[in-house]
């Protein structure tokens, strides 16, 4: 991968199954956990009926992207097995791909859950662990032209709140994405398929995390379309005390912060709020002078 090819501004393209996503306007990542333990929605939604009822109306909210999680990743969490997690995210994947023209991602850091869940329907892998936490991912994501999320997590999430240390953590982030675009690249794999998630919350303090979501534009300058997923998490109940079902005023600041950047990804879970205000900033926006 040449140097111009990750230094060239914001990337607006997205490549996902030989299709082509146009990232030039905001595009918003539902979030559906079915699992019993995630920190907002853990167990509303481990009935698959219930969950693919929750997905299509994200997508009617105006959700693109339907990213399905089988595995809690909050801090503390443990892992389950592939089994496990399989038996939670393939009949959701199926059900969804038989009724809905919708993206689906697959949130999983397993390459055997991944491959299942694209040949169920699914075509996009969401990766916590950006590729480090099993060899054959990137291969995987080569193979089948699956668009890739390629986050940033310092440890593992059982551990990663402990204490985690940065020299300095736009550095420290720039130096990670950029040798995993090389690796990626290194893989066979088309960078235009790749999007960057900083990981807000995943191995981060207060300070690490206002930092990332203040300066995520300087991240853009790997020439890739970032995604911030900043809903409802901690950071903003450390600022303001809030509890994890009262933050979607802090949880929308962070999204038009991160727009103002050149964000246009946005994984969250109040869609129908998130589409509204994104909508009418836009509105605004096109009418400033």
């Amino acid at each position: 991968m040449t140097e111009d090819r990750i230094s060239s501004g914001i990337g607006q393209k997205w490549l996902i199954k030989g299709q082509e996503l146009h990232v030039d306007t905001p595009l918003i990542v539902g979030i559906l956990n079915v699992t019993p333990d995630s920190f907002s929605d853990g167990g509303k939604f481990s009935d698959p009926s219930k969950a693919t009822k929750r997905a299509l109306e994200m997508l009617e909210q105006g959700a693109t992207i339907i990213d399905i999680g089988g595995e809690s990743t909050r801090p503390g969490s443990q892992s389950v097995s592939a089994e496990v997690e399989l038996s939670r995210v393939l009949p959701i994947v199926e059900a969804l791909a038989d009724q809905s023209e919708a993206l689906i991602s697959i949130d999983t850091q397993k390459v055997a859950v991944a491959e299942a869940a694209l040949h169920a329907g699914a075509h996009i892998i969401n990766d916590i662990s950006g590729g480090r936490n099993e060899a054959g991912m990137f291969d995987l994501v080569r193979d089948s032209g699956a668009g890739y999320i390629l986050m940033h997590m310092q440890g593992q999430p059982e551990t990663m709140q402990d204490a985690p240390v940065y020299g300095h953590v736009l550095d420290d982030l720039e130096v990670f994405f950029s040798e995993r675009l090389h690796s990626a690249n290194n893989s066979g794999i088309d960078v235009d398929q790749i999007v960057l998630d900083p990981g807000i919350g995943f191995g981060k303090s207060l300070s690490d995390n206002l930092s990332l979501m203040g300066n995520m534009g300087r991240l853009g300058e790997l020439g890739r379309p970032l995604l911030l997923g900043a809903s409802r998490k901690s950071f903003i109940g450390m600022i303001d005390h809030s509890s994890i079902d009262t933050r979607m005023g802090g949880s929308l600041a962070a999204v038009i912060s991160a727009y103002l950047q050149g964000v246009k990804l946005f994984r969250v879970h109040d869609v129908s709020e998130t589409r509204q205000v994104l909508d009418i900033f836009t509105a605004i926006q096109k009418h400033s002078d």
